[in-house]
Protein backbone atom coordinates (compact mmCIF):
# COMPACT_ATOMS: atom_id res chain seq x y z
CA UNK A 1 0.00 0.00 0.00
CA UNK A 2 1.29 3.41 -1.12
CA UNK A 3 0.88 6.39 0.25
CA UNK A 4 -2.47 7.54 -1.06
CA UNK A 5 -4.25 10.47 0.82
CA UNK A 6 -5.10 12.53 -2.32
CA UNK A 7 -8.37 12.90 -2.92
CA UNK A 8 -8.44 10.60 -5.61
CA UNK A 9 -7.45 7.93 -3.62
CA UNK A 10 -10.49 5.05 -2.89
CA UNK A 11 -10.30 1.75 -2.02
CA UNK A 12 -13.99 1.44 -1.64
CA UNK A 13 -16.45 3.56 -3.52
CA UNK A 14 -17.14 7.09 -2.36
CA UNK A 15 -20.19 7.91 -0.35
CA UNK A 16 -21.45 4.20 0.08
CA UNK A 17 -23.12 5.20 3.17
CA UNK A 18 -25.87 3.04 5.04
CA UNK A 19 -26.96 5.30 7.44
CA UNK A 20 -27.14 8.99 8.30
CA UNK A 21 -29.45 10.37 11.05
CA UNK A 22 -29.57 14.06 12.20
CA UNK A 23 -28.78 14.23 16.43
CA UNK A 24 -28.67 17.60 16.93
CA UNK A 25 -29.74 20.96 14.79
CA UNK A 26 -29.00 24.60 14.49
CA UNK A 27 -32.36 26.21 15.88
CA UNK A 28 -34.46 29.23 14.29
CA UNK A 29 -32.72 32.44 14.99
CA UNK A 30 -34.54 34.46 18.00
CA UNK A 31 -33.61 38.06 18.68
CA UNK A 32 -30.28 37.43 16.88
CA UNK A 33 -29.28 34.75 18.70
CA UNK A 34 -28.91 30.86 16.95
CA UNK A 35 -28.95 28.15 19.20
CA UNK A 36 -25.96 25.86 18.14
CA UNK A 37 -25.04 22.65 18.81
CA UNK A 38 -20.82 21.79 18.15
CA UNK A 39 -17.91 19.85 19.40
CA UNK A 40 -19.32 15.77 18.72
CA UNK A 41 -17.97 13.21 21.13
CA UNK A 42 -19.36 9.96 20.40
CA UNK A 43 -18.69 6.54 22.51
CA UNK A 44 -20.11 2.86 22.20
CA UNK A 45 -20.30 0.78 25.35
CA UNK A 46 -20.45 -2.88 23.81
CA UNK A 47 -21.90 -4.47 27.12
CA UNK A 48 -24.86 -2.96 26.71
CA UNK A 49 -24.66 -2.16 23.13
CA UNK A 50 -25.47 1.37 23.41
CA UNK A 51 -24.03 4.88 21.78
CA UNK A 52 -23.87 7.75 23.16
CA UNK A 53 -23.61 10.86 21.36
CA UNK A 54 -22.38 14.35 23.12
CA UNK A 55 -22.12 17.99 22.12
CA UNK A 56 -21.74 21.46 23.29
CA UNK A 57 -25.55 23.67 23.42
CA UNK A 58 -24.85 26.82 22.61
CA UNK A 59 -26.52 30.48 22.51
CA UNK A 60 -25.29 31.14 19.29
CA UNK A 61 -22.67 29.89 17.04
CA UNK A 62 -19.57 31.32 18.65
CA UNK A 63 -17.65 29.62 21.30
CA UNK A 64 -17.57 31.98 24.24
CA UNK A 65 -21.53 31.39 23.48
CA UNK A 66 -21.28 27.73 24.98
CA UNK A 67 -23.34 26.63 27.95
CA UNK A 68 -23.89 23.01 28.57
CA UNK A 69 -23.56 19.47 27.31
CA UNK A 70 -26.04 17.56 26.12
CA UNK A 71 -26.42 13.72 24.89
CA UNK A 72 -28.47 11.37 23.10
CA UNK A 73 -28.39 7.75 23.82
CA UNK A 74 -28.90 5.00 20.63
CA UNK A 75 -29.22 1.29 20.66
CA UNK A 76 -27.13 -0.88 18.53
CA UNK A 77 -29.78 -3.13 16.80
CA UNK A 78 -29.57 -6.60 15.10
CA UNK A 79 -30.82 -5.18 11.83
CA UNK A 80 -27.91 -3.39 11.54
CA UNK A 81 -29.39 0.10 12.77
CA UNK A 82 -29.12 2.02 15.80
CA UNK A 83 -32.80 3.54 17.39
CA UNK A 84 -32.02 6.72 19.05
CA UNK A 85 -34.18 8.09 21.82
CA UNK A 86 -36.35 11.15 21.12
CA UNK A 87 -35.01 14.42 22.05
CA UNK A 88 -31.58 15.09 24.08
CA UNK A 89 -30.70 15.22 27.42
CA UNK A 90 -29.26 17.88 29.13
CA UNK A 91 -26.31 16.87 31.83
CA UNK A 92 -27.70 19.39 34.47
CA UNK A 93 -24.48 18.23 36.60
CA UNK A 94 -21.75 18.82 34.01
CA UNK A 95 -20.91 22.44 34.97
CA UNK A 96 -19.67 24.41 37.78
CA UNK A 97 -21.62 27.82 38.53
CA UNK A 98 -20.47 30.96 36.28
CA UNK A 99 -18.63 28.62 33.55
CA UNK A 100 -19.62 27.08 30.39
CA UNK A 101 -18.96 23.37 29.43
CA UNK A 102 -16.96 22.80 26.89
CA UNK A 103 -14.78 19.71 24.88
CA UNK A 104 -16.91 16.62 25.99
CA UNK A 105 -14.59 13.78 26.23
CA UNK A 106 -15.90 10.18 27.28
CA UNK A 107 -13.57 7.11 28.30
CA UNK A 108 -15.10 3.90 29.89
CA UNK A 109 -13.68 2.08 32.43
CA UNK A 110 -14.32 -2.03 31.70
CA UNK A 111 -13.71 -3.94 34.76
CA UNK A 112 -15.70 -1.52 37.32
CA UNK A 113 -18.60 -0.69 33.91
CA UNK A 114 -17.92 3.22 34.64
CA UNK A 115 -18.67 6.01 32.48
CA UNK A 116 -16.16 8.93 32.63
CA UNK A 117 -17.22 12.27 30.91
CA UNK A 118 -14.58 14.35 30.78
CA UNK A 119 -14.53 17.89 30.02
CA UNK A 120 -13.54 21.93 31.02
CA UNK A 121 -15.30 24.27 32.56
CA UNK A 122 -14.13 28.20 31.34
CA UNK A 123 -15.26 31.64 33.46
CA UNK A 124 -18.51 32.68 31.31
CA UNK A 125 -17.15 35.95 30.04
CA UNK A 126 -13.37 34.61 29.62
CA UNK A 127 -12.58 33.38 26.06
CA UNK A 128 -9.50 31.30 25.26
CA UNK A 129 -7.82 34.51 23.19
CA UNK A 130 -7.94 36.30 26.70
CA UNK A 131 -6.35 33.65 28.49
CA UNK A 132 -3.56 33.27 26.37
CA UNK A 133 -3.06 37.27 25.77
CA UNK A 134 -2.81 37.62 29.68
CA UNK A 135 -0.98 33.98 29.89
CA UNK A 136 -3.58 32.94 32.63
CA UNK A 137 -5.28 29.96 32.59
CA UNK A 138 -8.88 29.81 33.74
CA UNK A 139 -10.06 26.49 32.61
CA UNK A 140 -10.84 23.84 35.32
CA UNK A 141 -10.55 20.22 34.25
CA UNK A 142 -13.62 18.35 35.10
CA UNK A 143 -15.88 15.13 34.82
CA UNK A 144 -18.77 13.38 35.96
CA UNK A 145 -19.61 9.49 36.24
CA UNK A 146 -22.25 7.54 34.84
CA UNK A 147 -22.75 3.49 36.01
CA UNK A 148 -26.05 3.00 33.45
CA UNK A 149 -24.58 4.08 30.03
CA UNK A 150 -25.74 7.69 31.08
CA UNK A 151 -29.19 7.46 32.60
CA UNK A 152 -27.99 8.90 35.71
CA UNK A 153 -24.72 11.46 36.53
CA UNK A 154 -23.12 11.69 39.48
CA UNK A 155 -21.87 15.41 40.78
CA UNK A 156 -19.33 17.06 38.95
CA UNK A 157 -15.41 16.71 40.01
CA UNK A 158 -13.10 19.48 39.73
CA UNK A 159 -9.67 18.44 39.26
CA UNK A 160 -8.22 21.40 39.80
CA UNK A 161 -5.48 20.50 42.98
CA UNK A 162 -4.15 17.60 39.34
CA UNK A 163 -3.27 20.77 37.01
CA UNK A 164 -2.25 23.06 40.10
CA UNK A 165 1.76 22.70 39.41
CA UNK A 166 1.59 22.36 35.71
CA UNK A 167 -0.82 25.39 34.66
CA UNK A 168 1.55 28.08 36.51
CA UNK A 169 3.07 27.75 32.56
CA UNK A 170 -0.36 27.54 30.94
CA UNK A 171 -2.05 30.33 29.40
CA UNK A 172 -5.00 27.76 28.74
CA UNK A 173 -5.80 23.63 28.13
CA UNK A 174 -8.62 21.93 27.55
CA UNK A 175 -9.37 17.97 26.63
CA UNK A 176 -9.60 16.43 23.93
CA UNK A 177 -12.24 16.64 22.19
CA UNK A 178 -14.37 13.50 21.40
CA UNK A 179 -13.52 9.92 22.97
CA UNK A 180 -10.75 8.74 25.67
CA UNK A 181 -9.13 5.05 25.52
CA UNK A 182 -8.33 2.43 28.02
CA UNK A 183 -5.28 0.61 27.06
CA UNK A 184 -4.58 -2.93 27.49
CA UNK A 185 -2.79 -2.64 30.72
CA UNK A 186 -6.22 -0.81 32.10
CA UNK A 187 -4.91 2.58 32.00
CA UNK A 188 -7.04 5.34 31.12
CA UNK A 189 -6.21 7.83 28.83
CA UNK A 190 -7.71 11.40 28.27
CA UNK A 191 -6.27 13.14 25.44
CA UNK A 192 -5.38 16.84 25.98
CA UNK A 193 -3.58 19.91 24.79
CA UNK A 194 -2.33 23.50 26.76
CA UNK A 195 -0.73 26.65 25.32
CA UNK A 196 2.70 26.50 27.26
CA UNK A 197 4.74 30.05 27.89
CA UNK A 198 8.63 30.11 29.63
CA UNK A 199 7.86 32.36 32.84
CA UNK A 200 11.51 33.63 32.02
CA UNK A 201 10.35 35.19 28.33
CA UNK A 202 7.77 38.53 28.53
CA UNK A 203 8.29 38.27 25.55
CA UNK A 204 7.38 34.77 24.44
CA UNK A 205 4.04 33.94 22.70
CA UNK A 206 2.23 30.54 24.36
CA UNK A 207 2.44 27.98 21.92
CA UNK A 208 -0.02 24.42 21.90
CA UNK A 209 1.07 21.18 23.20
CA UNK A 210 -0.45 18.33 23.03
CA UNK A 211 -0.42 15.46 26.04
CA UNK A 212 -2.29 12.83 27.93
CA UNK A 213 -4.35 12.92 31.13
CA UNK A 214 -3.83 9.15 32.64
CA UNK A 215 -5.19 7.04 35.58
CA UNK A 216 -3.80 4.00 36.74
CA UNK A 217 -6.83 3.10 39.71
CA UNK A 218 -9.69 3.06 37.32
CA UNK A 219 -10.00 6.71 37.32
CA UNK A 220 -9.56 7.42 41.14
CA UNK A 221 -6.65 9.43 40.75
CA UNK A 222 -5.00 11.46 37.55
CA UNK A 223 -2.08 12.21 36.43
CA UNK A 224 -0.52 14.63 33.62
CA UNK A 225 1.46 13.70 31.10
CA UNK A 226 4.51 15.77 29.42
CA UNK A 227 3.69 17.40 26.68
CA UNK A 228 5.19 17.07 23.18
CA UNK A 229 8.23 19.21 21.84
CA UNK A 230 9.28 20.75 19.02
CA UNK A 231 6.17 20.71 16.40
CA UNK A 232 2.91 22.91 17.66
CA UNK A 233 0.30 20.65 18.49
CA UNK A 234 -3.34 21.33 19.42
CA UNK A 235 -6.90 19.10 19.55
CA UNK A 236 -5.85 15.39 19.34
CA UNK A 237 -6.71 12.07 19.68
CA UNK A 238 -5.33 8.93 20.64
CA UNK A 239 -5.18 5.19 20.17
CA UNK A 240 -3.22 2.05 21.16
CA UNK A 241 -1.31 0.21 18.86
CA UNK A 242 -0.12 -3.09 20.64
CA UNK A 243 1.74 -1.24 23.65
CA UNK A 244 2.16 1.65 22.37
CA UNK A 245 0.37 4.93 22.59
CA UNK A 246 -0.73 6.77 19.29
CA UNK A 247 -1.17 10.40 19.05
CA UNK A 248 -2.79 12.46 16.22
CA UNK A 249 -3.13 16.09 16.31
CA UNK A 250 -3.96 19.33 15.05
CA UNK A 251 -1.81 21.70 13.48
CA UNK A 252 -1.40 25.06 11.78
CA UNK A 253 1.28 23.30 9.76
CA UNK A 254 -1.04 22.46 6.45
CA UNK A 255 -0.01 18.55 7.49
CA UNK A 256 -1.23 16.74 10.87
CA UNK A 257 1.04 16.02 13.60
CA UNK A 258 1.53 12.30 14.76
CA UNK A 259 3.37 10.75 17.71
CA UNK A 260 3.95 7.52 19.79
CA UNK A 261 4.43 7.10 23.35
CA UNK A 262 6.39 3.97 24.73
CA UNK A 263 5.08 4.78 28.01
CA UNK A 264 1.65 5.16 28.07
CA UNK A 265 1.46 8.96 27.57
CA UNK A 266 3.87 9.97 30.19
CA UNK A 267 5.96 11.23 27.51
CA UNK A 268 6.03 11.04 23.69
CA UNK A 269 8.54 10.69 21.50
CA UNK A 270 9.45 13.33 18.85
CA UNK A 271 6.30 14.40 17.17
CA UNK A 272 6.39 14.13 12.84
CA UNK A 273 4.31 16.12 10.38
CA UNK A 274 2.17 13.07 8.76
CA UNK A 275 1.28 12.88 5.17
CA UNK A 276 -2.49 13.79 6.18
CA UNK A 277 -3.49 17.22 5.14
CA UNK A 278 -4.50 19.53 7.05
CA UNK A 279 -7.58 21.76 7.06
CA UNK A 280 -6.62 25.80 6.52
CA UNK A 281 -5.57 26.71 9.94
CA UNK A 282 -6.50 23.29 11.59
CA UNK A 283 -9.59 21.33 12.43
CA UNK A 284 -10.54 18.31 15.04
CA UNK A 285 -9.78 14.95 13.66
CA UNK A 286 -10.69 11.92 14.96
CA UNK A 287 -8.56 8.66 15.67
CA UNK A 288 -9.83 4.83 15.92
CA UNK A 289 -7.82 1.53 16.19
CA UNK A 290 -10.03 -1.59 14.83
CA UNK A 291 -9.06 -4.83 14.66
CA UNK A 292 -9.35 -6.54 10.85
CA UNK A 293 -10.80 -9.41 10.04
CA UNK A 294 -7.39 -11.17 10.18
CA UNK A 295 -6.92 -9.44 14.05
CA UNK A 296 -4.30 -7.53 12.46
CA UNK A 297 -4.38 -3.74 14.18
CA UNK A 298 -5.61 -0.70 11.61
CA UNK A 299 -6.08 2.95 12.37
CA UNK A 300 -8.94 4.40 11.00
CA UNK A 301 -8.94 8.63 10.96
CA UNK A 302 -11.67 11.26 10.11
CA UNK A 303 -10.98 14.46 8.81
CA UNK A 304 -12.43 16.93 6.11
CA UNK A 305 -10.46 16.72 2.71
CA UNK A 306 -9.62 19.94 1.83
CA UNK A 307 -6.81 21.06 2.27
CA UNK A 308 -8.24 24.69 2.37
CA UNK A 309 -12.14 24.64 3.61
CA UNK A 310 -13.96 22.56 6.09
CA UNK A 311 -15.52 20.23 3.50
CA UNK A 312 -16.04 16.88 1.96
CA UNK A 313 -15.29 14.61 5.05
CA UNK A 314 -13.11 11.56 4.68
CA UNK A 315 -12.24 8.40 6.66
CA UNK A 316 -8.88 6.65 5.77
CA UNK A 317 -7.31 3.47 6.92
CA UNK A 318 -3.55 2.80 8.28
CA UNK A 319 -2.96 -1.16 7.54
CA UNK A 320 0.40 -0.86 8.88
CA UNK A 321 0.04 1.97 11.80
CA UNK A 322 3.46 2.39 12.54
CA UNK A 323 4.54 3.79 9.44
CA UNK A 324 2.97 6.89 8.25
CA UNK A 325 3.11 7.07 5.19
CA UNK A 326 0.73 4.21 4.65
CA UNK A 327 -2.58 5.99 4.99
CA UNK A 328 -4.87 5.59 2.19
CA UNK A 329 -8.74 7.07 1.87
CA UNK A 330 -11.68 4.62 2.70
CA UNK A 331 -14.21 6.87 1.60
CA UNK A 332 -15.93 10.07 1.62
CA UNK A 333 -19.04 9.80 4.25
CA UNK A 334 -20.01 13.31 3.48
CA UNK A 335 -20.03 15.81 0.45
CA UNK A 336 -20.11 19.89 1.21
CA UNK A 337 -19.54 21.46 4.87
CA UNK A 338 -18.04 18.95 7.52
CA UNK A 339 -16.10 20.05 10.39
CA UNK A 340 -15.32 18.40 13.39
CA UNK A 341 -16.08 14.08 14.14
CA UNK A 342 -15.55 11.23 16.62
CA UNK A 343 -15.37 7.84 15.10
CA UNK A 344 -16.68 5.02 17.53
CA UNK A 345 -16.62 1.09 17.11
CA UNK A 346 -19.53 -0.91 16.30
CA UNK A 347 -21.95 -3.82 17.29
CA UNK A 348 -20.78 -5.77 13.69
CA UNK A 349 -16.96 -5.36 13.10
CA UNK A 350 -18.05 -4.57 9.34
CA UNK A 351 -19.15 -1.83 10.16
CA UNK A 352 -17.86 2.06 11.50
CA UNK A 353 -19.80 4.93 13.18
CA UNK A 354 -19.18 8.59 13.10
CA UNK A 355 -20.42 11.35 14.69
CA UNK A 356 -19.66 14.72 12.52
CA UNK A 357 -20.36 18.39 12.15
CA UNK A 358 -22.11 19.45 8.71
CA UNK A 359 -24.68 21.56 6.34
CA UNK A 360 -25.88 22.60 3.30
CA UNK A 361 -24.25 26.55 3.68
CA UNK A 362 -21.58 25.87 7.05
CA UNK A 363 -20.61 23.07 8.98
CA UNK A 364 -22.27 24.00 12.51
CA UNK A 365 -25.59 23.75 11.13
CA UNK A 366 -25.98 19.88 12.31
CA UNK A 367 -23.99 17.26 13.82
CA UNK A 368 -25.10 13.83 12.02
CA UNK A 369 -24.43 10.13 13.07
CA UNK A 370 -22.91 8.18 10.32
CA UNK A 371 -23.11 4.19 10.32
CA UNK A 372 -21.31 2.86 7.33
CA UNK A 373 -19.41 -0.41 5.66
CA UNK A 374 -15.68 -0.19 6.52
Amino acid sequence: MGNNTSSNSNSVPLDNITTATTLFKQEAKVDDKQVTYRIPALIYISAEQTYLAFAEKRKTPKDADAEVLVMRRGLWKNDKEVKWDSGHQVLNSGFLLNHRSMNPCPVYEKESKMLFLFFICVPTKVSEDDQIKARQNQAQLCYITSKDTGRNWSDVTNLKDVISEKEKNWATFAVGPGHGVQMKNGRLIIPAYAYYFDSKNASSSPVSRAFAFYSDDKGSTWNVGNQMEDLVSNECQMAEIDDTLYCNARSTSGHRVEALSENGGETFNKPKSAPLIETGKGCQGSVLKILSSDQSTWLLYSHPSDKNKRKDLKIYVNKSPMDPMQWETIKRINKGPSGYSDLAECGDQKYIACLYECGQKREIEKIVFNLSNI
